[in-house]
C-alpha cells in the first residue's frame, strides 16, 4: 500500500536538509584562519614561500630550509618552492627588520662570480616570486591611462645603461639615473590585507591580499638599518671595491571586510590581460565562423544541387566528384602512420576537451597550483584506450595486417618523440644548473605512468578496435588546400595565442579558461567547415587521394602556430644565449606537435560519418531507382 506524503512536511524537510548541508573545498584550497581567539603560537605564524629561482642567486636563505610538497604539475612547470627567511606573525607589524648581509670582496674570485651573476640577473630582468597563504605577493603600480597593474612578481633589480637609458623597473624612481649602474631592490614594504570573521560568526582572520613595494636603500649600519629616505643601493657596472648588500623588510596589516576570501584573487586577475581585447578576439572569430558557414551552406544548397540535377540527366556523362565515388575508399599510402597519428590525436583531443571543461568550472584555477598540468598528464595517461581503439580500427579499415606494429607505434611513437624532446630540454637545464630542471626521480615516475598505465590501456583499446567489423571512413584535402586550410582557423586563435604565450614565457598566470574554451569550440567549427569546403573542391577535381590531405589540411594550422611562435620570439622576448634559445624552440616544438595531432585527428574525422552515409545512400538509389542519384 502506498503512503501519502503530507505536503506540510516537505518545507520542513528542505529546511533541515539545507541546515545539515555544508560547503566543501577542493584539496589545498580551503581557507586558513589565523589567530583564533584564545590561541597563539603557530596559529599566528604567517608562512612566506618563494620560488626556487631565488636560491640560484646569492640571496638570504631560510636556516631551516623546509621544502613543501609539490605535485606533478608544479614539478613539470619548474615551480620549485622554498620557505622564505622573511618571518613575521599575524597582525604584528615589522619595521625595517634586517634579514642578512651579503658581502662581495673585490679580490675573491668566488665573490666576483656571484656578483657578476647577480648583475646578469638584473640585466635580464629576473624576478622574485613570493607566495603567502597560497596566493602570490603582488607588486601593484599604475600604467598608462591610470590603470592599475598587479604583477605576481617583482624584479631583483634594474640597470641604467652606459648611454643613460633606464631599463625596466629603473623608471619607477628618478634617483636611478647614474650611468652604467645597477640598482638592487634590497628592501620590501609588505602590506597584508585580511578579512575578520568576527562579524560573520567565525573566529580568526583570513588573508585576502598581499602586496609589496620594492625599494633600493643603501644601509649605513647593517645591524641597525633605517629604511627612511636615503640614497639607493648602487652597484657599479665596473666594480673596483667591496660591495655589501643588506636585505631588510617591513610589514603592515590592514583590515578590509569588504573583500571576501572567495574573491581574493580578483584584484590580481582583473588587472592582467584586458577583457575587452578578449571579447574582440571572440567576435572576430565568430565572424569568420559565420562567413565559412555561409560558404558551406551556399555550396550545399546551390552548387551541389546543380551537380545532382546534371547527374540525373539520362545521357549525362559522370564527372566531378561522382566520377571518383568508387575510388575514395581506397587505402591511403602509409596507412599505418596515418592511423597512428589519428589515434594519438584522439587521445589529445579528449584530454584537451576535458581539461578545459574542468578549468571552466573552476577546478583548475591558478589558486590550485600545478593542477592544470597534473590533470592534463593524468588524463593523457588514462586515455590510452581511445587512442588504441581508433588507431586499430582505422588500420583494419585500411586492410593492414601488422597489428602488433600498429599497437606499438600508437603507444610509443608520438609520446616517445615528446619525451625525447622534453628530456633533451631538461638535460640542457641540468647543464645550466637551472632550478627548473626536473629531478631524475620525476622522469622515472613519468616513464612508469607511460609504460605501466598508458601502454596497457592502448593495448586494451587496440584489442576492441581490431574486433570491430570494418567500416569505411572518409578524410580529405588538396595540396594547395593544405596551406590554405590552416589560415582561417589560425586567424580565430592568434589573439588568444598571444596571451597564452605571455602566460608561459612572461611569468604571468593564465586564468581566462572561459575565453579559451570558446576559442577552442570556434577553432573546431572553423577548421571543420574549411575542411568540408576544400574537400568538395578536391573531389570535384576527380582526385581520390584524400586521406593524408584531410589530415594535413586541418593539421597545417600547427605550422602557422610555429611561425607565430618564431615571430613572438624575435618581437616580444629578450632571450640571450644558445641554451635559452634551444629551450624555447624545443618546448615550442612539443606544443606544435601536440597541436598538429589534435587538429588533424578531430577535424578530419568530422567528415568520416556524413560522407560514409552519403555513399551508402548513393549506392542504394543507384541500385533501386534506375541510376538516379538523390539526396
Amino acid at each position: 500500500m502506498k503512503r501519502r506524503i503530507d505536503s506540510a512536511f516537505v518545507p520542513v524537510f528542505l529546511l533541515f536538509a539545507l541546515h545539515s548541508c555544508s560547503a566543501f573545498y577542493l584539496p589545498g584550497l580551503a581557507p586558513v584562519s589565523f589567530c583564533e581567539e584564545g590561541k597563539g603560537g603557530d596559529d599566528c605564524q604567517v608562512c612566506f614561500q618563494k620560488s626556487h629561482v631565488s636560491s640560484v642567486f646569492d640571496f638570504c636563505k631560510d636556516a631551516e630550509e623546509k621544502r613543501p610538497s609539490e605535485n606533478l604539475g608544479q614539478v613539470l612547470f619548474g615551480e620549485r618552492i622554498e620557505t622564505s627567511p622573511y618571518k613575521f606573525s599575524f597582525n604584528k607589524e615589522v619595521k625595517c627588520k634586517p634579514v642578512c648581509t651579503r658581502t662581495y670582496a673585490k679580490g675573491n674570485q668566488d665573490s666576483i662570480a656571484k656578483l657578476d651573476f647577480l648583475k646578469k640577473g638584473m640585466q635580464l630582468n629576473y624576478q622574485h616570486h613570493w607566495i603567502i597563504d597560497n596566493m602570490p605577493v603582488t607588486w601593484c603600480y599604475e600604467v598608462e591611462d591610470s590603470q592599475k597593474y598587479c604583477n605576481p612578481g617583482f624584479p631583483i633589480g634594474c640597470l641604467v645603461t652606459p648611454d643613460g637609458r633606464a631599463k625596466d623597473a629603473c623608471v619607477i624612481n628618478a634617483e636611478f639615473n647614474k650611468k652604467n649602474t645597477f640598482y638592487i631592490f634590497n628592501h620590501v614594504d609588505i602590506k597584508i590585507t585580511y578579512h575578520s570573521g568576527a562579524q560573520e560568526g567565525w573566529r580568526g582572520a583570513r588573508l585576502v591580499a598581499a602586496t609589496l613595494e620594492p625599494k633600493s636603500i643603501k644601509h649605513s649600519d647593517e645591524k641597525n638599518p633605517t629604511c627612511g629616505e636615503g640614497p639607493p643601493m648602487e652597484i657599479p657596472g665596473e666594480s673596483d671595491s667591496d660591495v655589501a648588500i643588506t636585505y631588510t623588510y617591513s610589514v603592515t596589516f590592514e583590515e578590509n571586510n569588504s573583500i571576501k576570501w572567495a574573491s581574493r584573487w580578483d584584484y590580481i586577475l582583473v588587472s592582467m590581460p584586458h577583457t575587452n581585447i578578449q571579447w574582440f578576439s571572440i567576435m572576430n572569430s565568430l565572424v569568420i565562423v559565420l562567413f565559412l558557414s555561409g560558404m558551406v551552406a551556399m555550396i550545399m544548397l546551390r552548387t551541389l544541387h546543380k551537380d545532382i540535377a546534371r547527374y540525373n540527366q539520362v545521357d549525362q556523362e559522370e564527372s566531378g566528384w561522382k566520377q571518383v565515388h568508387g575510388d575514395v575508399f581506397r587505402p591511403p599510402r602509409k596507412g599505418m602512420l596515418l592511423s597512428v597519428f589519428l589515434g594519438q590525436g584522439t587521445q589529445i583531443f579528449i584530454m584537451t576537451f576535458i581539461t578545459l571543461f574542468l578549468a571552466c568550472l573552476g577546478f583548475l584555477s591558478p589558486a590550485n597550483r600545478g593542477a592544470l598540468m597534473t590533470c592534463a598528464v593524468v588524463l593523457w595517461v588514462l586515455l590510452g584506450t581511445p587512442a588504441g581503439y581508433v588507431s586499430a580500427r582505422l588500420y583494419k579499415t585500411f586492410g593492414g595486417e601488422k597489428w602488433k606494429t600498429n599497437v606499438l607505434l600508437t603507444a610509443l611513437l608520438c609520446p616517445g618523440i615528446v619525451f625525447a624532446d622534453f628530456f633533451l630540454m631538461n638535460l640542457i637545464l641540468w647543464v645550466e644548473g637551472s632550478s627548473a630542471a626536473i629531478p631524475f626521480g620525476t622522469l622515472v615516475a613519468i616513464l612508469a605512468l607511460w609504460f605501466g598505465i598508458s601502454v596497457p590501456l592502448t593495448l586494451v583499446g587496440a584489442y576492441f578496435g581490431f574486433k570491430k567489423p570494418v567500416k569505411q571512413s572518409f578524410f580529405t584535402k588538396p595540396i594547395p588546400g593544405i596551406i590554405m586550410g590552416g589560415i582561417l582557423p589560425f586567424g580565430c586563435i592568434f589573439i588568444q595565442l598571444f596571451f597564452i604565450l605571455n602566460s608561459i614565457w612572461s611569468h604571468q598566470m593564465y586564468y581566462m579558461f572561459g575565453f579559451l574554451f570558446l576559442v577552442f569550440i570556434i577553432l573546431l567549427i572553423t577548421c571543420s567547415e574549411a575542411t568540408i569546403l576544400l574537400c568538395y573542391f578536391h573531389l570535384c577535381a576527380e582526385d581520390y587521394h584524400w586521406w593524408w590531405r584531410s589530415f594535413l589540411t586541418s593539421g597545417f594550422t600547427a605550422v602557422y602556430l610555429f611561425i607565430y611562435a618564431v615571430h613572438y620570439f624575435f618581437s616580444k622576448l629578450q632571450i640571450i644565449g644558445a641554451a635559452s634559445t634551444i629551450l624555447y624552440f624545443g618546448y615550442t616544438m612539443i606544443m606544435v606537435l601536440i597541436f598538429f595531432l589534435f587538429t588533424g585527428e578531430y577535424l578530419s574525422s568530422l567528415i568520416d560519418e556524413p560522407v560514409w552515409q552519403l555513399e551508402r545512400c548513393q549506392m542504394f538509389f543507384m541500385t533501386h531507382c534506375n541510376d538516379t542519384f538523390i539526396i
